[in-house]
């Protein structure tokens, strides 16, 4: 959540920043249960004492979370970085994205090591969101199922082609194995 969070400032993604928000979301739903939770476990005194390390480890948690939504909201309400900052970023070719798998599309029921994208797109998945769940450092076994979220990084071209990948309006068929050199 935090990676998400620098990424979305970084390369100034809304797609990331509002994951994050959701994320957030998640770890405040969460923070209630283990705070509900421990109140109903704890019967006396000596087993609030003991579940007091948990409620911090999750206050913490709740801590981390909130500071990684502050630098979201930063993306989400049009902050603008300093232009130094700014000029950095205009020289990175790289770029955060958020897409969806449609069930046409040729990522569906295909493992990332079977669909080589970062060779044929440049963009390298670095999240998968699965119905509430989440897959972070998928490896070339993760299989991609019809309406996983993927959370990838690289080339604005990359990420036009993954788009259309995604959304079942373009084929891997029609994409080399491999990028061109430009050189």
């Amino acid at each position: 959540m935090v990676d998400l969070a620098y990424s979305a400032v970084l390369f100034n993604s809304k797609a990331a920043a509002e994951e994050v928000l959701a994320l957030e979301n998640e770890v405040n739903a969460m923070n209630y249960e283990i705070k509900k939770e421990s109140l109903v476990a704890a019967r006396s005194y000596e087993d609030a004492e003991k579940l007091t390390a948990l409620l911090e480890i999750a206050e913490a948690a709740e801590s981390i979370a909130n500071a990684a939504k502050d630098l979201a909201d930063l993306v989400i309400t049009g902050f603008k970085p300093h232009p130094v900052f700014k000029m950095v970023m205009e020289e990175s070719d790289k770029s955060i994205v958020r897409v969806r798998i449609e069930e046409s599309s040729d990522l569906a029921n295909n493992t990332l090591g079977d669909l080589l994208l970062v060779n044929r797109t440049g963009m390298r998945v670095i999240a998968i969101r699965r119905g509430s769940s989440w897959i972070y450092g998928p490896d070339k076994r993760t299989m991609l199922l019809p309406d996983d979220t993927l959370i990838l990084k690289g080339t604005d071209e990359g990420a036009d082609l993954l788009e259309k990948l995604a959304a079942g309006t373009c084929s891997l068929e029609d994409i080399p194995e491999e990028l061109e050199d430009e050189d």
